[in-house]
């Protein structure tokens, strides 16, 4: 039985954690994630919504696995297959967290372009507690997105902290109502997935060049970038509705 399901919204790629009872990781699931994430890639998505049925987003990594059945935290292969698979996917990528957003789970979210809470999540990257730090690259992507002190603040800690603080210091994009959650982060999802999906694509590598390597490393490929965007069908489609239409009137296919 796959701990990760996938399904298809139109042309947002719905990829669901479903490991119960906390979606705690091991290799197996690791695998099952990178699997849906091919899958609905194959289908077509032109978006990706990571999301959770369990009570909590992932509550962390399945620790009596770690150094027996599972290894990716010793394997650097299957360490860069994950961050291909699901941080360098060529579509965007929008998490919706609930519930515990732990450790490992954090993790996870953070390879995601946009992060989406509810208000009741509760989140941390709380490995310390229990004599490990952050395995799969979360110390690295706090400091991307909230700056170094920040960061370390919240590995060395590893306190949980309310959504409204990540929110505020830039680690996720919104915080709505739990209720509210699946209907924002679907929308979310759809309106990128409705997008001008190269060009997109060019966008998240500009911003992950320069995230990695500073200003420099995505100005040095912004002509190949530019070079990409412009062959794409769906630029033209643009500039045809908006000398034909006005402003935002393309509808764009993908291409």
């Amino acid at each position: 039985m796959t701990t990760v399901t996938h399904e298809m919204d139109g042309a947002v790629g719905v990829v669901t954690l479903a490991k119960p009872p906390h979606n705690l990781i091991d290799d197996q699931m690791i695998a099952d994630l990178i699997a849906a994430y091919r899958a609905v890639l194959a289908g077509g998505c032109r978006a990706i919504l990571l999301r959770s049925s369990m009570r909590h987003f992932c509550a962390g990594a399945e620790l009596k696995s770690f150094g027996t059945t599972t290894q990716i935290q010793n394997d650097e292969k299957r360490f860069f297959e994950l961050l291909d698979a699901v941080e360098n996917v060529p579509v965007p990528t929008v998490a919706a967290v609930h519930g515990g957003v732990l450790g490992g789970g954090l993790e996870l979210a953070l390879t995601c372009d946009m992060i989406i809470a509810a208000d009741t999540a509760f989140l941390g990257q709380v490995e310390v507690t229990v004599g490990l730090l952050p395995l799969l690259g979360g110390t690295q992507r706090l400091a991307q997105r909230a700056g170094s002190a920040r960061a370390k603040e919240i590995a060395m800690l590893g306190r949980r902290h309310t959504p409204e603080a990540f929110e505020r210091w830039g680690i996720i994009n919104l915080v709505v109502p739990e209720a509210e959650l699946p209907a924002a982060s679907l929308t979310w999802a759809r309106q990128l997935a409705a997008g001008p999906t190269k060009v997109i694509e060019g966008i998240k590598m500009q911003a992950n060049l320069a995230a990695r390597g500073g200003i420099a490393a995505a100005d040095n490929r912004q002509i190949e970038i530019n070079n990409m965007i412009w062959k794409a069908a769906d630029r033209q489609r643009g500039f045809d509705a908006f000398f034909a239409t006005g402003p935002a009137s393309a509808a764009f296919k993908g291409d």
